[in-house]
């Protein structure tokens, strides 16, 4: 005699979703949409009562209008886009150093256990130190020039990809590795077939880390030596006590940022859209 298993431990029929199923599926991601807004709006309503009744001083706080006037005008003569260029030009070249090296070094620690017992201990400590706390000794080797810029940002994003490069490898399932040895993979193939495609989830979620942190050290560094960049602008409207410039330049990076981390989960999402297939 069969057993009948009640409702809630039937499993799923697979097939064509039902009206009601796509409907399911659907408000829950619109929700998350909607529900995304209502503190933003708050937060933006509350700043305008405050200005607007003067509960700070409009020359510490100054209105949104305000603000989006200044970034508006900062458009139109184009010192915000002139910034913004500079800005991103470090981001990207101090990121292409720490990516190429973060991946080198996360490889071979991940590959070589001996490099990795030469290495690991050095590179930890090494990933203690701030950025900031590397700046006075750059300063004295290469200046304040666009060379120093350039050297802390590819430290700020190259610990997290090493980190996540080399965890990732070591995490790799060792089954993966008998059943290819099995096949007689050469060691090429083993590392192009097997290892990196195993662990390349890890290593996307480091490069996203890493380029989130070289973002985050591009505008400390432009903060303290910098003549150009959305970094100097902060400094410049503080030194002016123009608020409404600093709060613009801070719009700025906060968009930029955001569109950038949602263009790394795009490119994510084609890079490993065979996870979706596989499960």
């Amino acid at each position: 005699m069969s057993a009948v298993l009640p409702p809630e431990l039937s499993l799923p029929v697979v097939g064509r979703a039902s009206p009601l199923a796509a409907w399911r599926r659907w408000l829950p991601g619109t929700a998350r949409l909607l529900l995304a807004w209502p503190v933003p709006l708050a937060v933006l309503l509350l700043w305008h009562i405050a200005a607007r009744n003067e509960w700070i001083a409009p020359q510490v706080l100054p209105s949104p209008e305000a603000v989006a006037a200044t970034f508006a005008e900062a458009l139109r003569s184009g010192e915000l886009l002139d910034n913004l260029r500079i800005s991103l030009w470090r981001v990207f070249a101090g990121f292409g150093v720490g990516l190429v090296g973060g991946l080198l070094i996360g490889t071979a620690m991940g590959l070589s256990p001996t490099f990795k017992d030469y290495v690991y201990p050095l590179f930890k400590a090494f990933a203690q130190v701030p950025v900031l706390g590397w700046l006075p000794l750059l300063m004295l080797l290469v200046g304040i020039d666009e060379t120093l810029k350039i050297i802390l940002i590819a430290k700020a994003s190259l610990v997290p990809i090493a980190l996540n490069t080399y965890k990732g490898i070591q995490n790799v399932p060792t089954r993966y590795i008998e059943v290819a040895r099995v096949f007689r993979f050469s060691r090429w193939q083993l590392l192009s077939r097997v290892v990196f495609p195993a662990a390349a989830a890890p290593i996307w979620n480091g490069v996203r880390y890493g380029f989130t942190h070289a973002w985050l050290a591009l505008v400390v560094v432009e903060l303290l030596a910098s003549s150009e960049g959305l970094g100097y602008m902060i400094v410049f409207g503080r030194q002016l006590f123009q608020l409404d410039v600093v709060l613009a330049a801070v719009v700025m990076v906060g968009l930029v940022g955001f569109v950038l981390d949602k263009l790394l989960a795009l490119i994510e999402t084609r890079l490993l859209r065979w996870r979706r297939a596989g499960f």
